[in-house]
């Protein structure tokens, strides 16, 4: 009896001391933003071929754009080629906006909408189709417009396939609702540039952060993940009040069902005045390079204050982030970053579910983070140097995680000695494990950010629950 009791007392030692897997954890996803200036209603799709193919709206509105590149980041240099220019006259000759690009049934397709010369507000949707291998070098052939049953306003046509059933969305003004846009939801045909059957209006902009100059709901997107279906559309006007919102729907539902989904009470995504994003909207989803994780592309401006109309400003920008979940499965967009680097997450390796967050400046470790951007950093140079990390918060830029009296506080760099030494640390591998990260301080050899009942704080890693302690998974 008394070997089995010591035998049991040994198996509850090791559990306790053994760190939990990391299986529910996906790997940072660190690009630099912004992607590319001067890109507005950005669309990255990445194909079969291992390339990422990029389209976006040019501030010309004259011609479609395409670019391809191995990573997300390699966008940003990667060559681009005009496909497509505006007719000289008639339609498909004004306001060429918003291009989607899709793989379908062994062909390129470009979405797109476009006004006439004589009407430059006659805004409809077009599709463009190419059988090459190449969309940048292949022939492409108008397949003409589609066709809804209103001859009014359209654009942002988007497609998706879920169970086994392809759809389009898009945003058009509907007769007899007094508002620019509504979003709607309808099978295709025969062709991708074809609709049949019941034609659903899953959205009206009535909320107040949907009708913030102008009633709009456009740019749909879809995005399914976790037994459910999200649908974003952009909000308000293009200025610092477009916005995004979104649509859930269970994966089981009959999508064409106006009562399958729920729209979120208040926007998902919405300029930051800390961060200096203005007017985030009009996104695309696609993923990582690991394919692990998903990526918003996204674009704004880096400004609130614009002369004139926003369609004449050209400066939107291409934008990309991670994307994050909560524990109910659905997104969390969190804010959009500053530009530069993209900041991580550090997830304890002792406790899957919690993250390093500032709460009251104090830093510690939580699980479910409200508001995400509470717990996310960006890993930049040291402020003592190369050779040396610091992590700069991402909801307070100019705050870094710096070591005070042995806690780990998030304060403003006051450009001292003693500050950049505090907040300056050595990434080093796992103390726990080699494929996480551990931070060693510059100024105090030895200690390390470490985990204390849910505080963080500098300490020696001396023993091994200790050094799981000091673990952490970039995420």
């Amino acid at each position: 009896m008394r070997n089995a009791l010591l035998r049991l007392a040994v198996l509850v030692l090791v559990l306790t001391w053994m760190p939990m897997p990391q299986a529910s954890a996906t790997p940072a996803a660190r690009y630099t933003n912004p992607i590319a200036e001067r890109r507005a209603d950005p669309h990255v799709f990445k194909h079969t071929d291992g390339f990422y193919y990029f389209t976006a709206t040019v501030p010309e509105y004259d011609r479609i754009v395409l670019r391809r590149a191995t990573t997300i980041q390699g966008l940003a240099s990667a060559a681009e080629t005009v496909i497509w220019r505006k007719h000289p006259s008639g339609e498909m000759a004004a306001h060429i906006w918003a291009p989607e690009i899709h793989f379908i049934d062994g062909k390129w397709y470009v979405y797109f909408a476009a006004g006439r010369s004589d009407d430059i507000w006659r805004i409809r949707m077009y599709v463009l189709e190419s059988s090459g291998s190449n969309p940048l070098s292949g022939t492409w052939t108008e397949r003409g417009r589609i066709t809804t049953p209103w001859d009014t306003f359209s654009l942002d046509a988007s497609t998706f396939v879920h169970n086994g059933i392809r759809y389009l969305t898009w945003a058009q003004q509907e007769p007899g609702i007094s508002t620019n846009s509504n979003v709607y939801l309808a099978r295709t045909g025969s062709t991708p540039w074809t609709i049949t059957g019941t034609v659903t209006r899953l959205t009206v902009p009535t909320l107040s952060w949907e009708t913030r100059g102008y009633k709009v709901a456009e740019g749909p997107t879809v995005l399914q993940r976790n037994g459910k279906v999200f649908l974003t559309y952009s909000a308000s006007a293009t200025d610092a009040n477009y916005c995004l919102g979104m649509l859930t729907a269970p994966a089981s539902a009959d999508l064409l069902n106006p009562a399958s989904w729920t729209k979120s009470a208040n926007p998902v995504f919405t300029t930051n005045d800390a961060t200096g994003q203005y007017g985030p909207g009009h996104n695309s989803f696609t993923v990582s390079e690991d394919g692990s994780s998903d990526v918003m592309v996204y674009h704004d401006r880096n400004y609130r204050d614009i002369s004139g109309d926003p369609l004449n400003d050209p400066n939107r920008r291409t934008r990309v982030q991670k994307v994050y979940y909560k524990s109910d499965g659905t997104p969390d967009f969190g804010i959009p970053v500053p530009d530069g680097a993209t900041p991580v997450r550090l997830r304890s390796y002792a406790a899957a579910d919690r993250f390093v967050r500032h709460w009251e400046y104090r830093a510690r470790v939580e699980a479910t983070v409200s508001p995400l951007a509470d717990s996310q950093f960006k890993v930049v140079t040291g402020l003592t140097g190369s050779g040396t990390v610091s992590l700069e918060s991402t909801n307070f830029p100019g705050y870094y995680l710096r070591h005070r009296n042995n806690e780990l506080w998030v304060e403003r760099n006051d450009g001292s000695t003693l500050f950049r030494n505090d907040a300056s640390f050595l990434q080093r591998a796992g103390l726990a494990a080699s494929s996480a990260v551990s931070f060693e301080s510059v100024n105090f050899p030895g200690l390390y950010l470490r985990n204390a009942n849910g505080l963080l704080n500098l300490q020696a890693a001396s023993d091994a629950q200790a050094r799981t302690d000091a673990t952490f998974v970039l995420e």
